[in-house]
């Protein structure tokens, strides 16, 4: 499919990201937002396998050490049952789980908000009326990128290695609402001029993970659909099909599911 005019995108691999990051040298951003409506996800059992849905800033560039986002996360166990949570997280911290319910099918909504070292980081299931606000001061702060991601999970060890973890079938799963605003107090779409924005393809052959093989020998990926709604909309599909990769990876640290 070609892209429009208006979302035109450069095109990078990772073997754990999929969706878009907006970031240009320069540009900082207080601001990160965006919607999906929970996806499901199809299990099998004897198979573990994880997702993770969110909004975040900083992380994108290969020197960052530091990520702020919150999201949601759907998991298949080794009994063939599904299970969905909410998390946030500030690398180079661990994820901390959510005490909200979240089910497939509902209507998210994530913001996260930066000032100085001072991050507010707010979820909202609109579908069930509940909201959850955490604010936070963190050592470590990147604003230089906002992404709007579909992610397989990492298990890193105390020694800093780093497994991705086999992706679940989500099936596909559509970002709406995604605006990021700049320190400067500029807002706009992933495709804003203000900035760029790069199409993130979650490819298994990606390097710095080690991906792990499904049962079956195959391997998942995740591609994002060109950008529709002004910038504001996405949708990221699931493929057994594997495509080329580049570097590119993040440090995300997720429990696995027992």
């Amino acid at each position: 499919m070609a892209f429009a005019p208006s979302a035109l995108a450069d095109t990078t691999f990772s073997s754990n990201w999929g969706g878009y990051a907006a970031h240009r040298p320069g540009v900082n951003y207080r601001q990160v937002s965006g919607s999906w409506k929970q996806p499901g996800v199809s299990c099998v059992p004897g198979k573990q396998t994880y997702s993770a849905y969110w909004v975040g800033l900083g992380g994108y560039s290969p020197t960052s050490n530091a990520l702020e986002q919150i999201g949601t996360e759907a998991d298949c166990t080794s009994q063939g049952n599904a299970i969905v949570s909410a998390w946030y997280e500030l690398v180079p911290a661990a994820a901390v789980p959510i005490a909200m319910p979240v089910h497939m099918g509902d209507t998210i909504l994530a913001t996260v908000v930066v000032s100085g070292h001072r991050v507010v980081l707010t979820l909202d299931d609109a579908t069930r009326g509940r909201v959850f606000t955490k604010t936070l001061n963190a050592p470590a702060i990147d604003i230089s990128s906002a992404e709007w991601i579909v992610e397989a999970p990492s298990n890193c060890v105390s020694g800093g290695g780093c497994n991705v973890l086999p992706l679940a079938n989500f099936g596909s799963a559509g970002f709406t609402g995604a605006v990021a605003r700049q320190v400067s107090g500029h807002s706009g779409s992933i495709s804003d001029s203000a900035w760029g924005a790069t199409r993130i393809a979650l490819s298994p052959s990606g390097r710095r993970f080690v991906v792990l093989q499904n049962g079956s020998g195959g391997q998942a990926a995740a591609v994002p659909s060109a950008l529709r709604s002004g910038g504001t909309g996405f949708t990221v599909a699931y493929s057994r099909v594997q495509i080329s990769s580049a570097l590119f990876a993040s440090r995300r640290l997720l429990a696995s599911v027992a």
